[in-house]
């Protein structure tokens, strides 16, 4: 699992997914990803259609369960002295560096690699996929995500944001 994990993770660095700039590429693997686990997913596009949100869901279309949370944004690397190429997932001692490894690229990626183990366990509550854009700028995707679900009447038990 965690191979598979570190090479979910490396994908995603490699996805320049900085605040100013499209996150689409990257849903767009999300998605995939997801759907061939069987889960059911839904792309909301921000107005000017260049970023979106992805919510997913395994099992059962009813209220509770869990959400799993992240966003796909990372902050800008101008004029910041990294040792490697920040979108390019590195180890090192041990340890991965890449823009976005712990915040937040890491958590989606191990929700990911986990969705097929989940998606054969998940039977009466539902288990959700959040994932959204513009968080390190205000976190306006969650704001547009959390419209959306209030308008599908999706209510969840609780959310856990790997923040």
């Amino acid at each position: 699992m965690i191979e598979e994990t570190k090479k979910i993770l490396s994908d995603l660095i490699a996805f320049p997914t900085v605040s100013a700039d499209s996150n689409l590429a990257m849903i767009d693997y999300l998605s995939n990803r997801l759907e061939d686990c069987g889960a059911s997913v839904d792309v909301f596009h921000d107005g000017s259609g260049k970023k979106a949100n992805l919510f997913a869901t395994l099992g059962p279309n009813t209220d509770g369960g869990i959400v799993l949370s992240g966003h796909s944004d990372v902050v800008p690397v101008t004029d910041q002295d990294w040792a490697s190429d920040p979108f390019e997932m590195e180890e090192r001692e041990g340890k991965l560096y890449g823009r976005g490894t712990c915040d937040m690229k890491g958590f989606i990626a191990t929700t990911l690699a986990m969705a097929p183990d989940l998606a054969k366990q998940v039977r009466d509550k539902p288990l959700h996929f959040a994932f959204t854009y513009d968080e390190e700028t205000g976190c306006i995707g969650a704001g547009q995500l959390a419209k959306e679900l209030n308008e599908r009447a999706i209510i969840p038990s609780v959310a856990i944001i790997g923040e």
